[in-house]
This record gives structure tokens, C-alpha cells and sequence, in this order.
């Protein structure tokens, strides 16, 4: 295989020419993007993983571990506010990179992506389990652990992360994905739809929690902020930047946004603002749902996968707290509704190129949906969430995300050098400078600063664990690695081969009347 076949480039015309003729329905706009960040961002963060967060890691400093997280993602959401604009496409990240560095990068930045949203899926599903069987148990329906409780489970142990087998399948879990999958089949228009009320329900519940829950407050478990650290990543600044590192993928939402170009009115103005207004709003609710969490809550006590409901299990409102956790299962569905359609958008964009089987790609003859890969990623999501506990799912898509978000910065500069010519409605702000011909942005190489920095704390804690004995983690990822390489070179690089070869004959060979 030739390199020039690796770096082959996707050009932004072809690009936008496919956003054009995709055949999907373009219903969506600025606010409907905004709704579609928030019921992707205000989701697993708030009502899962802030718990784990701050009970082994963090403590009351999980507020920081937000801002550090929020920080990170801000400067990568503005190189996505500008690709997004310049070059509206189906694939988000994956179609930038493709069209700024060539395929091979735009292959593993997807495959990637596959980890970040598949396990994403089943992070959220397995927090959805918890709610729903907490909620069942205020109504005296208790759920046995066999049907409700992933296969592995984990605790932390002189700082690290240990597994143990519970013999136990999480059904709950799996059934909430195949409902998503469901509603995804039927149409943007309906997900748009049920997403835009799921947020609806979830914002007046979280607001609902805080105006009752401030007053539970007790501001003596907020001291001190930054518990001392006992060891490894466990409390100290180690464990608030272990904790933001974590709690990184809980941004995920204003990527999932820029997938939805392909079903977008008016892409180049409404992308820039779905993106950044809901990455702006969501930072400051999970900021203020931490401080009254940790204030209700001693924080050693939040290590469960449905932290709000024991909140509010502790304020004493039995009629409350049903409430709470019907708010929390809406919250957890428009996440997974929201993470679902981004994750079958990338799919659909990678068949539309070769490096993909073509059924992810087949739409749907009524609903003008790829049905059946939004039936192949909920479902391979569903069975990692039967099987995967919340601690090595959080932290496989932190890295995903972490190493997707470094491409994209990577993406906007090379296309910035290689590209000055295309117009760009929005450019983020600070420039740059040049280095002989490459451009270099202030903004940009922050992004990929702060995204080594999240998941620099994973590493060592992966590293540090192989080396005590626990390989899984490593051998999980390495595994995903090697599959990633088998597919592209047995598969990938020879569809996208024959997918230029077709399109190279089409515009040789235009259609009459054409």
C-alpha cells in the first residue's frame, strides 16, 4: 500500500457536496442544536459520574475537577465551532480530518470515536440502571443483582483501581439501550423531538434540586475542599486532576452537535452556536449541582452509580425523591438518545467512504434513517454495559475523547495551512503564528495541552496497574488498538479505495443534464 494511498485527502467540496445529497432531512437549528448539546452534556457527569469522582478521587474539589474539565473542553469546542462552520459535514471530527490530513488519520481518529461513543453508551446505560432500579425500590420493587449489576465490578485500593467478578449481567442496562435504538430509528425529527422534552423534564428537576437541596446543606462537608492525599490519584491534586480527567468525557456532548451537520438548515451559522452555548450552559449547571451534592452527601458515600438519589434519599422527602430520579431517568435518556445519534452519524459517514460495511450507510426507505447501524451501535453498546463496571468505562472513553479532541486541534491548524482560502463564518479568537509555512494557534495548541493533560493521570494509573498485576485495563486497550489496525488494512483502506475510484468515474463522467 502506498502512502499516498494512507494520506489520501477527502476534498471540502466533496464534503459539502455529501451534506447536501445525503438524503437525510435538514429540521434542525441553532436553539434544537443547543437542546441536542445540553441532552448530551447534562447527563452521566451530573447524575453518574460525579459520585465515583469525588468518593475516590476528589473529594468537595470535584467543583475544580469540573472547572478543569470545562476549561479543557472550551478551548477545543472553539476548533469545533470552526470546522463545524467551514465545513458542515455528517462525521464531525472524522470528515474535518479526513479533509485536513488524510485517510489514515481520519481512520484512527474514527475508530476512536467508535471507542468514545460505544463505551459512552454503555457508561450511560449502567448509570440508567442504577436510577432505575433505586426508583423501583421506592415503590418496593426490588431488582436481583443478577439482572441489574455488570459482570465485573470495581473498587479502589491504595489508590488504585482493582475488579472482581459478580456473576451478575445487567439486563437493565441493555434494555434502556434497545429502546434508544428504537426511537433513533424513527427519525431525527421525532429524536429531536423527545430529546428537546427529555431536557426539558431533566433541567426543571436538576433546578428542582438545587433550590430544595440548598437548604439540606451542610458547608461543614465541604471542608476541607481538597481532602489530603492517601496515596496514588486517591485525594489531594492528584485525585482532583484524576477526577477531571474523568469527568473530561462528560463534555462529550458539543462533539455529538457538530455530527448533526448533515441534518442541519444553515450549518455555518447555526453550528458555531449549538456548539458554544451548550458547552457554556451545561458548565455551569454541573458546577452548582457539585456544590449542593457534595454539601448534602459526606463525600466517601457517593461511590454508587446514582449519587443524586442518595442525595435526596438523605434530604428526607420520599414524595421528592421519586421525583428526582424520574428527572435523573429522563436526564440519562436524552443523553443516551443524544450519544446514540452521534454514534451512528459517524458510522454512517465512514460506510459513505468505504472504510466502513456499506449496512451502516443503508437508510431507511420511511424514516430516511441508517436504521440498521443505529441498531448495530446500540447494540454492541448494550452488551459492554452487561459486562463493564462505570470505573473502566469512564476512563476508555475519557481517553478516546482526549485523544479525538488533540486530531481535531491538529485538524483545524493543518487545514488553516493547507487550506487559507475557504470561508470561515467563524475562526477562533487569539490567531496564531506561522513556521515557515504551517500555521500554529495559540488556541489550538492549548487544546492539545490541556487534552494530553487529561489523560496523562489515566496512563500512569493503566501503567501503574499492569505493573501491580492488573492487566485488563492495558490488554483491553491494546486489543482495541490491533483490531483497529486488522479492519483498515483488511478492509478499510480497499472500500475507501473503491469509493474514490467511483467517485473519480462519476465526475469524469457526469450524469446528462447534469
Amino acid at each position: 500500500m502506498t502512502s499516498s494511498r494512507l494520506f489520501a485527502r477527502k476534498s471540502i467540496e466533496t464534503l459539502q457536496r455529501q451534506t447536501q445529497e445525503n438524503g437525510m432531512r435538514k429540521v434542525l437549528g441553532p436553539l434544537q442544536l443547543v437542546l441536542l448539546g445540553i441532552g448530551c452534556i447534562v447527563g452521566a457527569g451530573i447524575y453518574v459520574m460525579i459520585g465515583p469522582a469525588a468518593a475516590s478521587y476528589a473529594g468537595p474539589g470535584v467543583m475544580i475537577s469540573f472547572l478543569i474539565a470545562g476549561a479543557a473542553c472550551s478551548l477545543t469546542a472553539l476548533c469545533y465551532a470552526e470546522l463545524a462552520a467551514a465545513v458542515p459535514a455528517a462525521g464531525s471530527s472524522y470528515a474535518y480530518c479526513y479533509a485536513a490530513m488524510g485517510e489514515v488519520y481520519a481512520w484512527t481518529l474514527g475508530w476512536l470515536l467508535m471507542l468514545e461513543y460505544g463505551l459512552a453508551g454503555s457508561l450511560l446505560a449502567v448509570g440508567f440502571a442504577g436510577y432505575f432500579t433505586s426508583l423501583l425500590a421506592n415503590f418496593g420493587i426490588h431488582l436481583p443483582d443478577a439482572i441489574s449489576v455488570s459482570w465485573l465490578q470495581s473498587s479502589v485500593v491504595d489508590g488504585h483501581i482493582s475488579f472482581h467478578q459478580t456473576g451478575g449481567l445487567n439486563l437493565v442496562a441493555a434494555g434502556a439501550l434497545a429502546c434508544i435504538a428504537v426511537v433513533l430509528v424513527l427519525g431525527v425529527s421525532k429524536a429531536a423531538w423527545v430529546n428537546t422534552l427529555l431536557v426539558a423534564i431533566k433541567l426543571a428537576v436538576l433546578a428542582s434540586f438545587v433550590a430544595i437541596g440548598i437548604g439540606a446543606v451542610d458547608v461543614h462537608h465541604w471542608t476541607p475542599l481538597i481532602p489530603a492525599n492517601e496515596g496514588g490519584f486517591t485525594y489531594g491534586w492528584q485525585g482532583v486532576l484524576r477526577a477531571s480527567s474523568i469527568l473530561f468525557f462528560a463534555y462529550l456532548g458539543f462533539e455529538t452537535v457538530s455530527t448533526a451537520a448533515g441534518e442541519t438548515a444553515n450549518p455555518q451559522r447555526a453550528m458555531p452556536i449549538g456548539i458554544l452555548g451548550a458547552l457554556g450552559v451545561s458548565t455551569l449547571i454541573y458546577i452548582v449541582v457539585a456544590a449542593v451534592l457534595t454539601g448534602i452527601v459526606p463525600f466517601r458515600e457517593l461511590g454508587v452509580p446514582d449519587p443524586i438519589a442518595v442525595a435526596v434519599d438523605r434530604i428526607g422527602h420520599p414524595g421528592f425523591a421519586v421525583m428526582i430520579k424520574v428527572g435523573a431517568l429522563a436526564g440519562l435518556s436524552s443523553v443516551l438518545l443524544v450519544n446514540g445519534y452521534g454514534h451512528s452519524r459517524i458510522c454512517y459517514a465512514m460506510a459513505q467512504d468505504g472504510l466502513f460495511p456499506p449496512v451502516f450507510a443503508r437508510l431507511s426507505s420511511r424514516f430516511r434513517t441508517p436504521w440498521i447501524g443505529c441498531i448495530l451501535v446500540c447494540g454492541i453498546s448494550a452488551v459492554l454495559a452487561a459486562l463493564f463496571p462505570l470505573s473502566i468505562l469512564g476512563d476508555f472513553v475519557s481517553i478516546g475523547t482526549a485523544l479525538a479532541f488533540s486530531i481535531v486541534a491538529l485538524s483545524l491548524m493543518w487545514l488553516r495551512t493547507t487550506r487559507p482560502d475557504i470561508p470561515r463564518p467563524f475562526r477562533v479568537p487569539l490567531g496564531g503564528f506561522r513556521v515557515g509555512k504551517v500555521w500554529i494557534g495559540y488556541i489550538p495548541t492549548a487544546a492539545i495541552i490541556l487534552c494530553v493533560a487529561m489523560v496523562l493521570p489515566i496512563t500512569l494509573d493503566i501503567i501503574e496497574s499492569a505493573r501491580r498485576g492488573n492487566i485488563l485495563p492495558a490488554s483491553i486497550l491494546g486489543g482495541y488498538a490491533c483490531l483497529g489496525a486488522f479492519i483498515y488494512f483488511s478492509f478499510g483502506a480497499k472500500g475507501a479505495r473503491r469509493v474514490r475510484s467511483a467517485a473519480l468515474e462519476e465526475d469524469s463522467c457526469p450524469a446528462p443534464g447534469a
